[in-house]
Protein backbone atom coordinates (compact mmCIF):
# COMPACT_ATOMS: atom_id res chain seq x y z
CA UNK A 1 0.00 0.00 0.00
CA UNK A 2 1.02 3.78 -0.98
CA UNK A 3 1.58 5.40 2.28
CA UNK A 4 0.38 8.83 2.61
CA UNK A 5 2.31 11.77 1.60
CA UNK A 6 3.56 13.42 -1.79
CA UNK A 7 5.32 11.75 -4.11
CA UNK A 8 8.58 12.04 -6.07
CA UNK A 9 7.21 12.43 -9.41
CA UNK A 10 8.80 15.96 -10.89
CA UNK A 11 6.87 15.44 -14.38
CA UNK A 12 3.22 16.16 -14.92
CA UNK A 13 1.60 12.65 -16.74
CA UNK A 14 -0.17 12.93 -19.40
CA UNK A 15 -2.14 9.91 -18.20
CA UNK A 16 -3.12 12.34 -15.00
CA UNK A 17 -4.24 15.29 -17.01
CA UNK A 18 -6.47 13.05 -18.77
CA UNK A 19 -8.00 11.39 -15.65
CA UNK A 20 -8.58 15.16 -14.53
CA UNK A 21 -10.37 15.90 -17.66
CA UNK A 22 -12.89 12.77 -17.45
CA UNK A 23 -13.10 13.18 -13.60
CA UNK A 24 -14.52 17.08 -14.61
CA UNK A 25 -17.17 15.93 -17.44
CA UNK A 26 -18.27 12.39 -16.06
CA UNK A 27 -17.93 12.94 -12.20
CA UNK A 28 -16.37 9.29 -12.38
CA UNK A 29 -13.42 7.36 -11.71
CA UNK A 30 -12.06 3.96 -10.65
CA UNK A 31 -10.74 3.06 -7.51
CA UNK A 32 -7.04 3.07 -9.41
CA UNK A 33 -7.35 6.56 -10.89
CA UNK A 34 -8.58 7.99 -7.58
CA UNK A 35 -5.23 6.52 -5.90
CA UNK A 36 -3.39 7.57 -8.91
CA UNK A 37 -4.48 11.01 -8.17
CA UNK A 38 -4.33 11.42 -4.63
CA UNK A 39 -0.42 10.21 -4.80
CA UNK A 40 0.81 11.96 -7.11
CA UNK A 41 1.32 15.20 -5.88
CA UNK A 42 2.87 16.91 -9.42
CA UNK A 43 -1.20 17.26 -10.73
CA UNK A 44 -2.22 19.20 -7.96
CA UNK A 45 -2.78 22.71 -9.53
CA UNK A 46 -4.13 21.09 -12.60
CA UNK A 47 -6.64 19.04 -10.06
CA UNK A 48 -7.87 22.20 -8.42
CA UNK A 49 -7.82 24.31 -11.23
CA UNK A 50 -10.37 22.03 -12.36
CA UNK A 51 -12.17 21.55 -9.33
CA UNK A 52 -12.59 25.61 -9.19
CA UNK A 53 -14.33 25.52 -12.36
CA UNK A 54 -16.65 22.67 -11.74
CA UNK A 55 -17.95 24.20 -8.47
CA UNK A 56 -18.49 27.24 -10.69
CA UNK A 57 -20.21 25.30 -12.47
CA UNK A 58 -22.44 23.28 -10.24
CA UNK A 59 -22.71 25.10 -7.26
CA UNK A 60 -22.03 29.20 -8.24
CA UNK A 61 -19.61 31.69 -7.10
CA UNK A 62 -21.48 32.10 -3.51
CA UNK A 63 -20.27 31.14 -0.41
CA UNK A 64 -22.30 29.91 2.34
CA UNK A 65 -21.03 31.18 5.68
CA UNK A 66 -22.38 29.10 8.69
CA UNK A 67 -22.42 30.29 11.71
CA UNK A 68 -20.97 27.77 14.25
CA UNK A 69 -21.97 27.30 17.86
CA UNK A 70 -19.72 25.04 19.86
CA UNK A 71 -21.85 24.55 22.62
CA UNK A 72 -20.19 21.99 25.04
CA UNK A 73 -17.25 19.75 24.95
CA UNK A 74 -17.76 17.23 27.21
CA UNK A 75 -17.91 13.93 25.32
CA UNK A 76 -18.39 9.97 26.49
CA UNK A 77 -16.11 8.81 23.88
CA UNK A 78 -12.55 8.44 24.20
CA UNK A 79 -11.42 9.05 20.34
CA UNK A 80 -7.38 8.99 20.63
CA UNK A 81 -7.11 12.41 18.18
CA UNK A 82 -9.45 14.13 19.97
CA UNK A 83 -9.15 16.96 22.67
CA UNK A 84 -12.29 16.09 23.81
CA UNK A 85 -11.68 12.55 24.57
CA UNK A 86 -13.43 11.40 27.70
CA UNK A 87 -9.67 10.51 29.15
CA UNK A 88 -8.57 14.02 28.75
CA UNK A 89 -7.94 15.57 32.25
CA UNK A 90 -6.43 18.75 31.14
CA UNK A 91 -9.35 20.30 29.36
CA UNK A 92 -11.59 23.10 30.72
CA UNK A 93 -15.10 21.19 30.68
CA UNK A 94 -17.62 23.57 29.59
CA UNK A 95 -21.95 23.28 28.67
CA UNK A 96 -23.94 26.10 28.05
CA UNK A 97 -27.59 25.78 28.66
CA UNK A 98 -30.55 26.31 26.41
CA UNK A 99 -30.68 29.98 26.69
CA UNK A 100 -27.67 30.44 26.19
CA UNK A 101 -27.43 28.33 22.56
CA UNK A 102 -30.74 30.28 21.34
CA UNK A 103 -29.02 33.68 22.36
CA UNK A 104 -26.05 32.80 20.04
CA UNK A 105 -28.27 31.41 17.13
CA UNK A 106 -30.15 34.83 17.79
CA UNK A 107 -26.71 37.11 17.66
CA UNK A 108 -26.05 34.52 14.53
CA UNK A 109 -28.93 36.13 12.33
CA UNK A 110 -28.29 39.58 13.49
CA UNK A 111 -25.05 39.03 11.80
CA UNK A 112 -26.31 37.78 8.83
CA UNK A 113 -26.18 34.15 8.90
CA UNK A 114 -29.10 31.89 7.37
CA UNK A 115 -27.55 28.14 9.02
CA UNK A 116 -26.22 27.65 12.24
CA UNK A 117 -24.04 24.66 13.33
CA UNK A 118 -24.65 23.40 16.58
CA UNK A 119 -21.72 21.38 17.95
CA UNK A 120 -20.77 19.71 20.87
CA UNK A 121 -19.31 16.41 22.27
CA UNK A 122 -21.49 13.53 23.07
CA UNK A 123 -22.56 15.13 26.10
CA UNK A 124 -25.46 12.73 27.64
CA UNK A 125 -27.05 15.99 29.16
CA UNK A 126 -28.61 16.82 26.15
CA UNK A 127 -31.37 14.21 25.63
CA UNK A 128 -33.53 13.85 22.52
CA UNK A 129 -35.90 16.15 24.23
CA UNK A 130 -33.94 19.00 25.78
CA UNK A 131 -32.29 19.13 22.39
CA UNK A 132 -35.41 19.16 19.97
CA UNK A 133 -36.83 21.73 22.43
CA UNK A 134 -33.66 24.35 21.68
CA UNK A 135 -34.02 23.11 17.55
CA UNK A 136 -37.43 24.04 17.98
CA UNK A 137 -36.89 27.67 19.23
CA UNK A 138 -34.21 28.32 16.54
CA UNK A 139 -36.69 26.64 13.68
CA UNK A 140 -38.65 29.39 15.13
CA UNK A 141 -36.12 32.31 13.97
CA UNK A 142 -36.18 31.43 9.97
CA UNK A 143 -32.53 29.70 10.45
CA UNK A 144 -31.79 26.31 8.67
CA UNK A 145 -29.71 23.67 11.58
CA UNK A 146 -27.16 21.68 11.12
CA UNK A 147 -26.49 19.42 14.28
CA UNK A 148 -23.25 17.75 14.90
CA UNK A 149 -23.74 16.32 18.36
CA UNK A 150 -22.12 12.36 17.32
CA UNK A 151 -23.64 9.15 17.42
CA UNK A 152 -27.24 8.78 18.26
CA UNK A 153 -30.18 6.33 18.34
CA UNK A 154 -32.11 6.62 15.61
CA UNK A 155 -35.00 7.61 17.60
CA UNK A 156 -33.16 10.74 18.57
CA UNK A 157 -31.92 11.62 14.87
CA UNK A 158 -35.96 11.98 14.24
CA UNK A 159 -37.45 13.84 16.84
CA UNK A 160 -34.77 16.63 16.17
CA UNK A 161 -35.81 16.13 12.60
CA UNK A 162 -39.33 16.59 13.72
CA UNK A 163 -38.57 19.84 15.74
CA UNK A 164 -36.87 21.50 12.57
CA UNK A 165 -33.41 20.23 11.98
CA UNK A 166 -32.18 20.44 8.52
CA UNK A 167 -28.47 18.51 8.31
CA UNK A 168 -26.58 16.51 10.47
CA UNK A 169 -22.89 16.37 10.02
CA UNK A 170 -21.71 13.08 11.27
CA UNK A 171 -17.76 12.44 10.09
CA UNK A 172 -16.63 8.98 9.55
CA UNK A 173 -12.96 10.11 9.74
CA UNK A 174 -12.00 6.89 7.98
CA UNK A 175 -14.16 4.02 5.71
CA UNK A 176 -11.45 1.54 6.75
CA UNK A 177 -12.95 -0.39 9.63
CA UNK A 178 -9.95 -1.60 11.50
CA UNK A 179 -8.09 1.68 11.35
CA UNK A 180 -11.84 3.22 12.99
CA UNK A 181 -12.21 1.21 15.69
CA UNK A 182 -8.54 0.98 16.21
CA UNK A 183 -8.29 4.83 16.95
CA UNK A 184 -12.04 5.18 18.27
CA UNK A 185 -12.08 3.02 21.24
CA UNK A 186 -15.44 1.34 22.21
CA UNK A 187 -17.17 2.56 18.78
CA UNK A 188 -18.15 0.17 15.99
CA UNK A 189 -17.89 1.22 12.38
CA UNK A 190 -20.95 -0.53 11.56
CA UNK A 191 -22.68 1.94 14.22
CA UNK A 192 -21.19 4.91 12.66
CA UNK A 193 -22.64 3.81 9.25
CA UNK A 194 -26.05 3.21 10.49
CA UNK A 195 -26.20 6.17 11.83
CA UNK A 196 -25.07 8.05 8.51
CA UNK A 197 -27.74 5.52 6.93
CA UNK A 198 -30.75 6.32 9.48
CA UNK A 199 -29.91 10.17 8.95
CA UNK A 200 -30.09 9.55 5.00
CA UNK A 201 -33.55 7.70 5.60
CA UNK A 202 -34.74 10.34 8.11
CA UNK A 203 -34.54 13.34 5.35
CA UNK A 204 -31.55 14.97 6.22
CA UNK A 205 -28.97 16.64 3.99
CA UNK A 206 -26.29 13.96 5.21
CA UNK A 207 -22.99 15.84 5.66
CA UNK A 208 -19.42 13.24 6.92
CA UNK A 209 -16.06 13.76 5.79
CA UNK A 210 -12.23 12.57 6.63
CA UNK A 211 -9.55 13.32 8.71
CA UNK A 212 -6.35 13.15 6.50
CA UNK A 213 -2.67 11.88 8.27
CA UNK A 214 -4.53 9.37 10.57
CA UNK A 215 -1.15 6.71 11.70
CA UNK A 216 -1.48 3.81 9.42
CA UNK A 217 -3.91 5.70 6.90
CA UNK A 218 -3.15 4.93 3.35
CA UNK A 219 -4.48 6.73 -0.42
CA UNK A 220 -5.74 3.50 -0.98
CA UNK A 221 -8.29 4.15 2.23
CA UNK A 222 -8.86 7.73 1.15
CA UNK A 223 -9.95 6.44 -2.15
CA UNK A 224 -12.27 4.37 -0.59
CA UNK A 225 -13.34 7.18 1.41
CA UNK A 226 -14.32 8.93 -1.61
CA UNK A 227 -16.11 5.88 -3.38
CA UNK A 228 -18.01 5.36 -0.01
CA UNK A 229 -19.49 9.14 0.25
CA UNK A 230 -20.41 8.89 -3.54
CA UNK A 231 -22.07 5.78 -2.50
CA UNK A 232 -24.36 7.41 0.12
CA UNK A 233 -24.39 10.42 -2.00
CA UNK A 234 -23.28 12.84 0.73
CA UNK A 235 -24.62 16.37 0.74
CA UNK A 236 -21.76 17.76 2.47
CA UNK A 237 -17.84 16.54 3.01
CA UNK A 238 -15.70 18.48 5.50
CA UNK A 239 -11.81 16.73 4.96
CA UNK A 240 -9.30 18.30 7.21
CA UNK A 241 -5.40 17.38 8.30
CA UNK A 242 -4.87 15.93 11.58
CA UNK A 243 -3.26 18.02 14.01
CA UNK A 244 -1.59 16.27 16.93
CA UNK A 245 -3.06 17.33 19.93
CA UNK A 246 -0.54 16.43 23.12
CA UNK A 247 -3.25 15.71 25.40
CA UNK A 248 -4.20 12.97 23.15
CA UNK A 249 -2.71 9.44 22.70
CA UNK A 250 -1.30 10.99 19.01
CA UNK A 251 0.17 13.80 20.46
CA UNK A 252 3.62 12.73 18.54
CA UNK A 253 1.70 11.45 15.52
CA UNK A 254 3.32 13.39 12.66
CA UNK A 255 0.67 16.21 11.16
CA UNK A 256 -1.37 15.24 8.41
CA UNK A 257 -0.12 16.52 4.90
CA UNK A 258 -1.89 19.57 4.23
CA UNK A 259 -1.40 19.26 0.61
CA UNK A 260 -2.90 16.64 -0.17
CA UNK A 261 -5.68 17.46 1.95
CA UNK A 262 -5.93 19.88 -0.61
CA UNK A 263 -6.05 17.02 -3.59
CA UNK A 264 -8.91 15.36 -1.65
CA UNK A 265 -10.87 18.15 -1.25
CA UNK A 266 -10.45 19.01 -5.04
CA UNK A 267 -11.10 15.36 -5.79
CA UNK A 268 -14.18 15.34 -4.08
CA UNK A 269 -15.86 18.58 -5.91
CA UNK A 270 -14.73 16.62 -9.12
CA UNK A 271 -16.80 13.41 -8.41
CA UNK A 272 -19.44 14.81 -6.09
CA UNK A 273 -19.80 18.25 -7.98
CA UNK A 274 -23.10 19.30 -6.21
CA UNK A 275 -22.09 18.40 -2.89
CA UNK A 276 -21.19 21.44 -0.15
CA UNK A 277 -17.82 21.71 0.69
CA UNK A 278 -16.03 23.42 3.50
CA UNK A 279 -12.92 25.68 3.36
CA UNK A 280 -11.83 23.76 7.53
CA UNK A 281 -10.86 26.49 10.14
CA UNK A 282 -7.61 22.86 10.52
CA UNK A 283 -6.76 23.90 6.69
CA UNK A 284 -6.06 27.83 8.06
CA UNK A 285 -4.24 26.60 11.32
CA UNK A 286 -2.12 25.18 9.15
CA UNK A 287 -0.98 27.25 6.56
CA UNK A 288 -2.01 31.15 6.39
CA UNK A 289 -5.05 31.71 4.30
CA UNK A 290 -5.65 28.09 3.57
CA UNK A 291 -9.36 28.58 3.76
CA UNK A 292 -8.72 31.09 0.66
CA UNK A 293 -6.64 28.75 -1.49
CA UNK A 294 -8.94 25.65 -0.79
CA UNK A 295 -12.19 28.16 -1.55
CA UNK A 296 -9.79 28.13 -4.86
CA UNK A 297 -9.64 24.15 -5.00
CA UNK A 298 -13.30 23.67 -5.25
CA UNK A 299 -14.90 24.39 -1.40
CA UNK A 300 -18.25 26.64 -1.39
CA UNK A 301 -18.64 26.50 2.23
CA UNK A 302 -16.86 28.47 5.81
CA UNK A 303 -17.97 28.23 9.08
CA UNK A 304 -16.99 30.78 11.22
CA UNK A 305 -17.34 30.79 14.86
CA UNK A 306 -20.17 32.32 16.70
CA UNK A 307 -19.78 30.88 19.92
CA UNK A 308 -18.31 34.28 22.53
CA UNK A 309 -15.98 34.18 25.11
CA UNK A 310 -13.25 31.68 26.91
CA UNK A 311 -15.66 29.05 25.59
CA UNK A 312 -14.07 29.34 21.94
CA UNK A 313 -10.24 28.46 23.61
CA UNK A 314 -12.13 25.56 25.71
CA UNK A 315 -13.13 23.69 22.82
CA UNK A 316 -10.03 22.76 21.91
CA UNK A 317 -9.63 19.64 19.64
CA UNK A 318 -6.30 20.41 18.74
CA UNK A 319 -3.79 23.10 19.64
CA UNK A 320 -2.93 26.58 17.52
CA UNK A 321 -6.73 26.67 16.39
CA UNK A 322 -7.10 30.12 14.74
CA UNK A 323 -9.10 32.62 15.57
CA UNK A 324 -9.93 31.73 18.76
CA UNK A 325 -9.70 35.31 20.07
CA UNK A 326 -11.60 36.89 17.61
CA UNK A 327 -15.65 38.49 18.40
CA UNK A 328 -18.29 36.68 16.13
CA UNK A 329 -18.51 39.63 14.58
CA UNK A 330 -14.72 40.17 13.57
CA UNK A 331 -15.22 36.87 12.21
CA UNK A 332 -18.09 37.68 10.25
CA UNK A 333 -16.58 40.85 8.84
CA UNK A 334 -13.16 39.02 8.50
CA UNK A 335 -14.29 36.25 6.14
CA UNK A 336 -17.08 38.41 4.38
CA UNK A 337 -14.34 40.56 3.06
CA UNK A 338 -11.64 37.82 2.07
CA UNK A 339 -14.15 36.25 0.15
CA UNK A 340 -14.80 39.76 -1.70
CA UNK A 341 -10.89 39.48 -2.31
CA UNK A 342 -10.99 36.29 -4.31
CA UNK A 343 -14.03 38.10 -6.48
CA UNK A 344 -16.61 36.05 -4.86
CA UNK A 345 -19.58 36.57 -2.62
CA UNK A 346 -21.46 35.80 0.70
CA UNK A 347 -24.55 33.41 -0.37
CA UNK A 348 -27.64 34.92 1.15
CA UNK A 349 -29.72 31.58 0.57
CA UNK A 350 -30.01 28.89 3.10
CA UNK A 351 -27.44 26.90 1.32
CA UNK A 352 -29.43 23.83 0.46
CA UNK A 353 -27.97 21.45 -2.13
CA UNK A 354 -29.05 22.11 -5.21
CA UNK A 355 -29.26 18.67 -7.43
CA UNK A 356 -28.83 18.94 -10.82
CA UNK A 357 -28.94 16.04 -13.91
CA UNK A 358 -25.18 15.60 -14.83
CA UNK A 359 -23.58 12.86 -17.35
CA UNK A 360 -22.94 9.17 -15.65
Amino acid sequence: MSKVGHSNSQDFPIEESALIQQAAETHHLTFSEITKLLADDACEELLCAAADAVRKQFVGDGVHLRGLIEFSNICRQDCMYCGLRRDNGKIERYRLTADEIVMLAEKAKGYGYRTVVLQSGEDAHFTAERLAEIVRRIHALDLAITLSVGERPREDYAAWRAAGADRYLLRIETTNAELYERLDPGMSYENRVRCLRDLRELGYEVGTGSLIGLPGQTVEMLARDILFYQEIDADMIGIGPLIPNGDTPLGKAAPGDWHLTRRMVALLRLLLPEANIPATTAMETMMPRGRELILASGANVVMPNVTEGDYRRKYALYPGKICVADTPADCRACMGGRIATMGRFVATDKGFRKHQPRKR
